[in-house]
C-alpha cells in the first residue's frame, strides 16, 4: 500500500505549535502530519519550551510513521515560532538551558532523516497545529 504521505516524492510538510497559558503556564503541543494530528498535554511550560517539544513530538511521529523509509525522507517543518525556527536553523543560538536540552534531541533526532527544514510561517497558516493545543489546554481546565 502506498504511504499517502509522501504522494509523489520523499519530501513532508510538517506543522507544530506550542503553547503556554501563562508563561509559564499550563503547555500543549500539537502536531499536523499530513492528515494525521497529534496534540499532548506537557504540563507547566513556557511557550519555547512547548514549541520545541512539538518539534520533538513531530520528529517523532515522523519516524515512526515512515519506518525504514525515514533516511529517505525530507522533512519540512512549519511553525509559527520565529525564534524556536532560527535557533533550529543555526541562524541564534540557544542561551537559555532548558532550551539547550531541548535543541540537543531535535538535533539527535535530525540524524534520522536525509534532510530537515525549518520554516517560519505566519500564525494564520498554522491554524490546525494551534487548534490542536488549544484544543488540549481547554481539555486540562477542570483540573487547575
Amino acid at each position: 500500500m502506498e504511504n499517502k504521505l509522501f504522494k509523489n516524492s520523499n519530501k513532508i510538510i510538517i506543522y507544530t505549535d506550542g503553547g503556554a497559558r501563562g508563561n509559564p503556564g499550563p503547555a500543549a503541543i500539537g502536531v499536523v502530519v499530513g492528515e494525521k494530528k497529534y496534540s499532548e498535554y506537557i504540563g507547566k511550560a513556557t511557550n519555547n519550551v512547548a514549541e520545541y517539544r512539538a518539534v520533538i513530538l513531530a520528529l517523532k511521529k515522523a519516524k515512526h510513521l515512515f519506518g525504514k523509509k525515514t533516511a529517505e525522507t525530507e522533512i519540512e517543518m512549519r511553525m509559527d515560532s520565529e525564534l524556536i525556527q532560527r535557533q533550529l536553523s543555526g541562524i541564534y543560538r540557544v542561551k537559555e538551558d532548558e532550551l539547550k536540552i531541548l535543541f540537543v534531541d531535535v538535533h539527535n533526532l535530525k540524524f534520522d532523516f536525509k534532510k530537515i527544514s525549518f520554516v517560519h510561517i505566519p500564525r494564520e497558516k498554522n491554524k490546525e497545529a494551534d487548534k490542536l493545543v488549544n484544543e488540549e489546554l481547554d481539555k486540562q481546565k477542570t483540573s487547575f
